[in-house]
C-alpha cells in the first residue's frame, strides 16, 4: 500500500513537473514569436525613414554641386576679368610717354580694380550663402519627414507592469559573517 502510494505521488508529481515545462515551452515559443514579430515590424519601419534619409542626401548632393558650379564659374569670369585688366595695364604701360604718364594711368585703373574684387567677392558671399539656406532646408526637411515617419510607424506597445524579483541575500551573508 505505502508503495503504490508512493508511485501515485511519484506520478502526480511526475505529470506536473510534465504539465509545467510544457507550458514553459509554449510561452517560450511564444515570447519568440512576438520578438520576432516585433522586430520584423520595427525593421519594416525604417524603410520609409532610410528612403526620406537618401533622398536628403541627392538633394544636399544637388545643393552642393550647384555651389561648387557657381563657385567655379565665379573663378573662371574673375581670372578672366583679372587677365584682361593686366593686358590693358600692359598696353596703357606701352604706350606711356614717360613715367609720370605711366604711374598716372595705372592709378586711374585702381578704383575699377577693387570693384571688380569687391565684386567678385560679393558674388563668392551670396553663393556660400545660398548654399548654406540650401543645405539647411534640406537638413531641416529631412529631418522633418524622418520624424514624422517614425512617429506615425512607431507601433503602440501595451507595457504590463512586470512583478518585481525580490532577492533576499541576508541569510547568506549572516551565515558569511557567523563563520
Amino acid at each position: 500500500m505505502m508503495i503504490s502510494q508512493m508511485q501515485e505521488f511519484a506520478a502526480g508529481k511526475a505529470q506536473a513537473l510534465s504539465d509545467e515545462l510544457t507550458r514553459v515551452r509554449h510561452e517560450t515559443i511564444r515570447s519568440a514569436r512576438l520578438a520576432a514579430s516585433s522586430g520584423a515590424e520595427s525593421l519594416k519601419a525604417l524603410k520609409t525613414p532610410l528612403r526620406t534619409v537618401a533622398r536628403g542626401g541627392v538633394r544636399l548632393s544637388t545643393v552642393s554641386q550647384t555651389a561648387v558650379q557657381e563657385l567655379i564659374e565665379l573663378q573662371s569670369e574673375a581670372l578672366s576679368a583679372a587677365l584682361n585688366e593686366f593686358a590693358l595695364r600692359l598696353e596703357r604701360a606701352a604706350r606711356a610717354a614717360g613715367v609720370v604718364e605711366l604711374v598716372r594711368d595705372q592709378v586711374e585703373m585702381m578704383p575699377a580694380t577693387r570693384a571688380r574684387i569687391a565684386a567678385n567677392a560679393g558674388r563668392a558671399v551670396e553663393i556660400f550663402t545660398s548654399a548654406g539656406r540650401g543645405l539647411r532646408d534640406v537638413a531641416a526637411q529631412t529631418y522633418e519627414r524622418v520624424a514624422d515617419s517614425t512617429e506615425k510607424a512607431a507601433p503602440a506597445r501595451s507595457h504590463r507592469a512586470r512583478p518585481k524579483k525580490t532577492v533576499r541575500r541576508g541569510r547568506t551573508r549572516s551565515r558569511k559573517a557567523a563563520a
